[in-house]
């Protein structure tokens, strides 16, 4: 007790220039309207700051919950509309028409990237997702722009993808354009990648007589087992059509930077097993 009141009685001027202070602060709020209202703003104009930045801090903290919810609102809205583009052809209803099984065989899988790799002859990508989760090898995988690659190994909770950054990755693609609509066209051909950037990939065997030009876009064709029709690849950056030869040369400018992959969707192909055996059978047969 006798050292409180030994540091209260050392304190006492500072007490009392703090109580002083307090005292004069409140007399000029009370006599000096014009003080008082530019009190009133500042206390508001702190008190409204701070309630801002707090509400920046939540909405930073909350940011990865949102990425989840709106990738998987996405992979349901991608299975929506590959299943309505399955199912609506340009063409007459008397010349194809898909049944509701065919056009609703995908299956899109939300998972997080958590290792990736460009700067090799043979790329990957490793999603935090394996067989517990329904993942299988074989699986094409894309991401919110286009085409990642394809499922090449899986243990419980990892899988490995190779990417289309890889010398031995292949996709089905076609070109698309106004003139080959027009003329009910199409320009199939095969996207791989020539080891160099990784922002371009070369489209080879499409006939040169198949109208092709700079911007056109390249997207994956119907003769796909992994992947749904029309997920872009990329865009078409150089073409060169050889005098000799039968073939464009293209040059495709991918869609999906891969040096900022985050999530990725997985598809499973419910029809493909039966495709696959169907094939198999009667190539064995021949």
């Amino acid at each position: 007790m006798s050292q409180l009141l030994g540091l209260l009685n050392r304190a006492k001027y500072f007490l009392l220039f703090l109580f002083l202070e307090l005292v004069s602060f409140y007399l000029i709020k009370k006599n000096n309207v014009q003080w008082d209202v530019t009190l009133f703003n500042s206390s508001n104009a702190v008190a409204s700051r701070t309630m801002e930045l707090s509400y920046g801090a939540k909405e930073y903290l909350h940011l990865k919950d949102e990425n989840q919810s709106l990738a998987a609102e996405n992979a349901v809205l991608r299975e929506m509309m590959t299943a309505y583009q399955q199912s609506s052809e340009t063409r007459p209803s008397y010349f194809y028409e898909a049944d509701s099984l065919y056009a609703d065989r995908f299956e899109f899988k939300i998972a997080k990237v958590v290792n990736s790799t460009t700067a090799r002859t043979k790329n990957y990508v490793t999603i935090d997702k394996g067989t517990l989760d329904g993942i299988e090898p074989g699986m094409g995988v894309i991401g919110p722009k286009g085409v990642i690659g394809q499922v090449k190994s899986c243990s419980d909770h990892f899988s490995v993808v190779y990417s289309i950054l890889h010398s031995d990755f292949r996709v089905s693609s076609e070109v698309v354009n106004k003139k080959l609509v027009e003329n009910n066209e199409t320009a199939l051909g095969l996207c791989v990648w020539p080891g160099e950037s990784r922002s371009l990939v070369e489209m080879n065997t499409v006939d040169k007589f198949k109208p092709v030009a700079v911007g056109d876009s390249v997207v994956t064709s119907s003769q796909n087992l992994i992947f749904p029709p029309n997920i872009l690849v990329g865009n078409v950056s150089e073409v060169i059509t050889p005098t000799n030869g039968a073939f464009h040369e293209i040059s495709v400018k991918l869609a999906t930077d891969f040096g900022g992959l985050t999530y990725v969707y997985v598809v499973q192909n419910r029809l493909s097993s039966e495709q696959q055996s169907l094939e198999e059978e009667a190539l064995e047969n021949e």
